[in-house]
């Protein structure tokens, strides 16, 4: 039974609160912002999560229309989506991460799930710092791959099949990793030499693609 409760204020902010405020709800829609998801896969991208939890926020996100069930393509099976009214989600996601991150109490570097990082990239990257910038890359984060291209001051980065041919480079390592990486706390070469990342393709297009990324300052 669902244990949900409602402000019952008029405001629209209240009635979005009522739909995506309960613990783990808004965590579930990252998950599926990337892509359809099955119960597994969800489960294990939220970590702490009991599968008794994940059912009922399901639920409670498909009755209010965010979320819905779709069959995959083969070898098939069911999964859960955003519907497109749930993926309109997505910037204010976006500007959660953006202004999270600003927090003096936020613990910069903590380790996170691969769809956190990919998310925090759009997040945080920075039209600015990419003027000028071309590079295509395949990033595989824990053996998930993705396609990432930042071309005219935009990102664009999904999850790509077995293969990219146009990437330039591919970078192989973990979501953390990558956030060192991508944030300016890491080295290339060193991540290298002490076994955390593969780096194949031209180099030169990496660190292209890495220098697109800005952390904000702390909040005063």
């Amino acid at each position: 039974m669902s244990t949900k409760r409602s402000y019952a204020d008029g405001c629209a902010a209240a009635h979005a609160l009522d739909l995506i405020g309960e613990r783990w709800s808004l965590l579930i829609v990252r998950e599926l912002m990337l892509g359809p998801k099955r119960f597994t896969d969800l489960r294990a991208g939220l970590g702490r999560i009991s599968a008794n939890v994940l059912t009922q926020r399901l639920a409670e996100l498909e009755a209010a229309g965010i979320v819905v069930r779709r069959r995959l393509p083969p070898p098939g099976g069911m999964a859960y989506d955003l519907s497109p009214w749930g993926r309109e989600l997505e910037p204010i996601l976006l500007q959660l991460v953006r202004w999270g991150v600003r927090s003096p109490g936020f613990a910069r570097g903590a380790p996170l799930g691969v769809d956190a990082m990919v998310l925090s990239m759009r997040a945080l990257f920075d039209p600015i710092a990419a003027s000028g910038r071309d590079a295509r890359v395949r990033l595989v984060l824990d053996d998930q791959p993705f396609s990432a291209r930042v071309a005219c001051g935009r990102l664009d980065v999904h999850r790509q099949g077995p293969a990219d041919p146009e990437a330039e480079a591919t970078l192989d390592t973990s979501p953390t990793t990558l956030l060192h990486l991508a944030y300016g706390a890491a080295d290339p070469d060193a991540a290298v030499a002490a076994g955390l990342a593969r780096i194949s393709g031209e180099r030169a297009a990496l660190d292209r693609f890495l220098g697109c990324f800005r952390v904000p300052d702390l909040a005063d």
